[in-house]
């Protein structure tokens, strides 16, 4: 069964998440059917793509499928990792993304809505950063998207307590362009991808490469680089990140010793 389901109408595209039985957690499998069809919907000339889960979902994604992180001593969250290659599948879209969101959105799945270019939330939507539940340490681009959108206390909020935020305070904090009643949630949306659909989707394309480009004109210099990767590799090499993952599939709460 597909994990993703896509379809395209009047040059708006839909991807909706498949795969309930898992609460649209991120495979490996999953996250190659979300890249094919962006890359789909771009071949097409797609002027603009909304990505969202079923109607009255109590989780629009877990995140990362925990089942398939690597051990100890690998990173979790490389440069080539289908996660990551998902996220810049977005970035490098000429069209908008759209994100529609019900429910939870939990771990990679937050980092994936940051990376759509708007996000129109129902009052159920939620939304956690979840490293620190599992010990996993986030990259550094990662971190970047949620600068980016939220600013530095509120990125260090939720990665450090890994509490969900709900709707009106991502309202507040900028995580959400708009906030609107579930009944009008799929009318609202699809209304502002229609309006998006009728502009130049040259100039759209163009824009958007030059905000990506401007949101992300910090250079780090190498030394700065290398330390964070040092810093990276001590988390992810840790017997933390052993009992986060272990914790998990046991169904308790992890036992975090800092080494």
């Amino acid at each position: 069964m597909a994990m993703i389901l896509a379809s395209s109408r009047d040059g708006v595209g839909t991807i909706v998440f498949n795969r309930p039985e898992k609460r649209n957690s991120f495979s490996a499998a999953m996250l190659d059917e979300f890249i094919a069809a962006l890359n789909g919907f771009k071949s097409d000339g797609t002027r603009v793509v909304v990505v969202r889960a079923d109607k009255e979902a109590k989780v629009w994604s877990a995140g990362l499928d925990i089942g398939e992180l690597p051990t100890p001593g690998k990173d979790p969250l490389a440069y080539n990792h289908p996660i990551e290659v998902a996220l810049r599948a977005v970035q490098h879209l000429p069209a908008p993304v759209i994100a529609m969101v019900e429910g939870g959105v939990w771990g990679a799945a937050c980092d994936l809505c940051l990376t759509c270019d708007i996000l129109i939330g129902a009052p159920s939507a939620s939304f956690a950063i979840t490293p620190a539940k599992v010990g996993v340490p986030y990259n550094s681009s990662g971190i970047l998207h949620f600068l980016n959108v939220a600013g530095v206390r509120i990125a260090k909020e939720m990665f450090f307590t890994a509490a969900p935020i709900g709707a009106e305070r991502a309202l507040a904090v900028g995580i959400l362009n708009h906030l609107v009643p579930v009944d009008r949630l799929e009318a609202f949306t699809y209304e502002m991808a229609a309006r998006i659909a009728e502009n130049s989707p040259l100039a759209i394309s163009v824009i958007k490469e030059q905000l990506r480009l401007l949101a992300g004109s910090f250079p780090l210099n190498p030394e700065t680089f290398e330390k964070i990767q040092s810093l990276r590799e001590k988390a992810y090499d840790s017997a933390d990140y052993l009992e986060g993952t272990k914790s998990f599939f046991e169904r308790r709460k992890p036992r975090f010793t800092g080494k």
